[in-house]
C-alpha cells in the first residue's frame, strides 16, 4: 500500500530500528534517544504493547532501571490513533506486534514523524521475530546491539531461552533467558 506524503511537508520522517538480543541495551538505547529528543523540546511520545508489563504496566523500564512513561497499545493501528502531532515516536518490543506495525510506521515517517523501534530481531530459537524483519527491510536507519555471553565471554547476540517450553512468546527476564553467542546458544551446547 503507497501511502502519498502530505502536501508540504517540511520535516523529512524516518524509521530507526534498534535491535539485537535480549540484555544488549535496547530499550536503554531507545530511551536515551528519546530522552534527547525531549530535552530538544520535540514533541514525543512512546508507545509499548499491552502485553508486555514485565517490569511495569505503564512505563517502558530497561534491565537497568531507566525509566519512561509510555502507553501500552493492543494494537498498532491505535498508535496511529493517538501519533497525531507528534514529531518523535517510540516504540518498544516490537516483535510483539501484529505485522501492520510495519504499515505504520511507515505512514508515520511519511507523515514527517521521527519514529524509533526497538525490539528483537531474533527468538529464543534464532528465528527472526514477528514483523522485526520487515521493519529492518523499510528503516533508514539500523542498530545492532549485542550483549556478553554468559558462557564464554564473546559477544551474544542469541536470546537462549533456559526453560523446554517451545512456544515462541514467553515473557521472562533473567530466570528463563540468558544470552550466548552463536556457539554458546546451539541446542547440543549443555554448558
Amino acid at each position: 500500500m503507497f501511502i502519498e506524503p502530505h502536501q508540504g511537508i517540511t520535516n523529512r520522517g524516518w524509521i530507526e530500528v534498534i535491535c539485537g538480543s535480549m540484555f544488549s541495551g535496547k530499550t536503554e538505547e531507545l530511551i536515551r534517544r528519546l530522552k534527547r529528543a525531549k530535552i530538544a523540546n520535540l514533541s514525543v511520545e512512546i508507545f509499548k504493547p499491552d502485553i508486555d508489563s514485565r517490569y511495569d504496566a505503564i512505563n517502558i523500564v530497561s534491565h537497568d532501571e531507566r525509566i519512561i512513561h509510555s502507553t501500552p497499545v493492543s494494537h498498532s493501528q491505535n498508535i496511529m490513533l493517538m501519533s497525531d502531532g507528534i514529531q518523535v515516536i517510540g516504540i518498544d518490543e516490537a516483535q510483539f506486534f501484529d505485522s501492520d506495525i510495519i504499515n505504520v510506521c511507515n505512514h508515520l515517517a511519511l507523515r514527517g514523524t521521527r519514529v524509533i523501534v526497538a525490539g528483537l530481531d531474533m527468538d529464543f530459537s534464532g528465528k527472526p521475530f514477528g514483523p522485526i524483519p520487515g521493519l529492518l527491510a523499510i528503516a533508514d536507519y539500523i542498530t545492532k546491539l549485542h550483549a556478553i555471553c554468559v558462557v564464554c565471554g564473546n559477544i551474544a547476540n542469541y536470546s537462549y531461552r533456559k526453560s523446554t517450553l517451545t512456544g515462541q512468546i514467553m515473557l521472562g527476564e533473567k530466570e528463563l533467558y540468558e544470552p550466548r553467542c552463536r556457539i554458546c546458544a546451539q541446542p547440543n551446547n549443555k554448558s
